[in-house]
């Protein structure tokens, strides 16, 4: 009779463990609903309608959005080339060059007052709003003032008429903007992995002879998978999403259309908030949301996502 008061006394407490826990736990549950969880679900409804101006005419079409993705949309071919090529370029930057910087800021730089210096100039693309980063840029490759192009006349060589639609200057430009502002993010992650690595496996490598690049390669790199694999994901799923400095500097779909900058996530953008065709950017949207799953996934495949998720076999 004891043993079973007992066990009925513990079966409360942990109930009432429980129940605090899910109550702290509610305010975030709930946000996640309602502002992640539940546009989801109107995201992919949205998909399988035809939804023009307002939402009050909504008719249900099935997969008419997607098939008309895939078989009668012409731009999407070329959306679909420039994204693949912008998200493949940029996270090349994101993911490596901003290790490169964390690297020589945090560990090849002695003096730490120099290190968070440079991290911190680093860090303007970053904190600057994008409205303000776009006009310092439009200022940038202005066709008669810009530095870029006074530097490029100085130097003998000729400045294209336009950054904003002579290609292949209009993909440099994409390219170095977004790069900039996803490698000064990539940049603070990197540089605190690099700083928990025990300074007693860095200095053993030294005494056995080993220089700062060997360092980098044999020490840090394979330490900071976690981090690298991190970053990559999420600066991908950012960058297949992201269309803001791309609207704020070419201004409207036409101009960056003629640029050839136009990616998914801005077509999407323009179909629901330039032509009021929502149906169809939400379908347009879902297939983006399918290729981050796929990338991610291809992701944890590479960096051997099952190995960095084992229990450690070292006994402390």
């Amino acid at each position: 009779m004891n043993k079973i008061i007992e066990i009925l006394t513990q079966g409360r407490e942990e109930m009432k463990s429980y129940i605090v826990a899910y109550l702290f736990l509610f305010p975030f549950l709930l946000t996640v609903a309602l502002f992640w969880i539940k546009p989801l679900l109107d995201t992919v409804y949205l998909s399988f309608c035809e939804t023009k101006y307002t939402f009050s005419n909504m008719k249900f079409v099935g997969l008419r959005n997607y098939w008309w993705i895939f078989t009668h949309d012409i731009y999407v071919p070329e959306v679909f080339k420039v994204t693949a090529m912008y998200v493949g370029t940029v996270i090349l930057i994101n993911a490596f060059y901003s290790f490169l910087i964390a690297f020589i800021t945090t560990y090849y730089i002695k003096r730490e007052v120099v290190g968070i210096v440079l991290r911190m100039l680093w860090l303007i693309p970053r904190i600057l709003p994008t409205i303000v980063y776009a006009i310092l840029w439009l200022w940038l490759i202005d066709p008669e003032l810009g530095p870029i192009n006074l530097a490029m006349r100085s130097l003998g060589l000729n400045p294209p008429l336009s950054w904003l639609i002579q290609k292949p200057y209009s993909w440099i430009l994409m390219i170095v903007v977004n790069g900039f502002v996803g490698a000064s993010w990539g940049m603070i992650i990197y540089s605190a992995a690099i700083k928990s690595v025990s300074t007693d496996i860095v200095n053993a490598a030294k005494v056995d002879g080993a220089n700062d690049f060997q360092i980098m390669r044999y020490i840090y790199i394979p330490l900071l998978k976690w981090p690298i694999l991190f970053v990559t994901a999420w600066q991908t799923l950012s960058l297949l999403s992201s269309y803001g400095e791309i609207l704020a500097i070419w201004g409207d779909f036409g101009t960056a259309r003629a640029g050839d900058v136009v990616t998914w996530a801005l077509y999407s953008y323009y179909k629901a908030f330039s032509i009021n065709d929502y149906g169809y950017a939400s379908a347009l949207a879902m297939i983006l949301v399918v290729i981050g799953i796929v990338l991610t996934l291809f992701y944890f495949r590479i960096f051997g996502f099952k190995r960095l998720v084992q229990p450690s076999r070292v006994e402390v």
